[in-house]
């Protein structure tokens, strides 16, 4: 369903693997991930939107406005999350080294077009 989006962003972005939609309850919408990539970016998308659930609710509590984007970046893999709305987000991973702004600027241009399709 949102896999040409998801194409989009990982073949527009140097060193990007895998993208993913999926709820915060960690149910996936759409991935995409070459074939060659052995990354399992659903594995990743359900570990990370339970943290993204916490950040979610500690922005709340702190009064600072809603959460938009968080970046992890770890030894092997550098993970780029744009949150859509209070059900929704969608997630790039990258290679080390791979191009985390350009997955920035990638998910924040599609970002209010994925909103308006998942309502």
């Amino acid at each position: 369903m949102f896999q040409d989006i998801l194409r989009e962003v990982v073949e527009n972005t140097d060193g990007a693997v895998a993208g993913v939609i999926m709820g915060y309850d960690g149910i996936t919408l759409d991935t995409f991930q070459p074939e060659e990539v052995l990354a399992d970016i659903e594995t990743v998308g359900m570990e990370f939107s339970v943290i993204l659930s916490q950040i979610r609710q500690a922005a709340e509590m702190l009064e600072v406005g809603e959460a938009r984007e968080v970046a992890v970046q770890a030894e092997n893999m550098v993970t780029v999350v744009r949150m859509l709305n209070e059900q929704y987000f969608i997630a790039v991973t990258l290679r080390p080294g791979g191009n985390a702004g350009k997955a920035r600027y990638q998910l924040r241009i599609r970002a209010l077009s994925l909103t308006e399709q998942l309502v």
